[in-house]
């Protein structure tokens, strides 16, 4: 009979200790399915306003040149913030591969388990920080005119 290294591992009880991050990872992926919305929403806008710019002039211009700074910037935090949620998920990806490993072939990664959650955990919060500064960005962007407020406006 061929010696295994796996004769003493409870398969199914390691899949479901080894799987339990996975919830981690449905969340991270719900939140950079949030972010790509923001992201293709943001480069949407800036494809609409950048054909217009070669034909307006003064103010308008400058405007659509700003809006368009603004948009860059958006896009950059946005892409960024993405690229840290995606190391996030691809670091529990790895954890849970140790986790697995480490009770199949019974050899002690706890520690390094442990530095790998504290990884992801900081890497997801980086990129909510980076969420965080676009949308601020987003909202102090946002300028309606005071003449269509004024328009708009009900008597008191």
């Amino acid at each position: 009979m061929p010696v295994s290294l796996f004769t003493n591992a409870n398969i199914p009880e390691t899949i479901q200790q080894a799987t339990a991050p996975v919830f981690f990872l449905a969340g991270i992926g719900a939140f950079m399915n949030v972010i790509a919305g923001r992201l293709a929403r943001v480069v949407d806008r800036a494809r609409l306003l950048e054909p217009q710019v070669p034909d307006a002039t003064g103010d308008e211009r400058l405007r659509l040149i700003g809006e368009l700074r603004v948009l860059e910037k958006r896009m950059s935090l946005a892409a960024r913030a993405i690229y840290l949620c995606t190391a996030c998920g691809l670091t529990v990806c790895l954890l849970i591969i140790m986790m697995f490993a480490e009770e199949l072939i019974r050899f002690d990664l706890s520690r390094y388990v442990a530095v790998m959650f504290v990884i992801a955990v900081l890497l997801l919060a980086s990129g909510m920080v980076l969420f965080l500064r676009e949308t601020r960005i987003a909202v102090a962007a946002l300028h309606v005119r005071q003449e269509l407020i004024d328009l708009g406006a009900l008597p008191e």
